[in-house]
């Protein structure tokens, strides 16, 4: 069921950047765990800027793009924390977190119109 329309899946995006950005300084997190926090702030702006969704700037990527790498970063987010203990520490909830939350955005998301909206026509 995908309930998360492009509007809202931009305004998450946005949220998810503001988290990834802020986490450092709010939840603690040094060394490698806030260098990813941050690359991942940085990534998820641009790639949300670029995209072609309601809240995108410049509407360069598809939204279907934009959902391969949502697909792809969640499980990798979220093993990587279960897989590299010492090198994220105590700090790898976060990032299990948001991988999680990551995977369920990309779950619920529609990234496109509804199945039920009209197609423009051809002329």
């Amino acid at each position: 069921m995908k309930v998360v329309s492009d509007r809202t899946h931009g305004i998450l995006d946005y949220l998810t950047v503001a988290i990834f950005a802020l986490a450092p300084s709010v939840l603690g997190l040094t060394g490698f765990a806030a260098l990813v926090s941050y690359a991942l702030a940085a990534i998820h702006l641009v790639m949300t800027l670029l995209t072609d969704m309601p809240l995108g700037v410049l509407k360069i990527i598809p939204m279907r793009l934009h959902a391969l790498v949502e697909m792809l970063v969640g499980p990798v987010l979220f093993v990587a924390a279960l897989v590299l203990p010492t090198i994220l520490g105590d700090q790898r909830e976060f990032f299990l977190v948001m991988g999680l939350v990551i995977s369920a955005v990309w779950l619920l998301s529609s990234y496109g119109p509804p199945a039920d909206a009209p197609q423009p026509r051809s002329t």
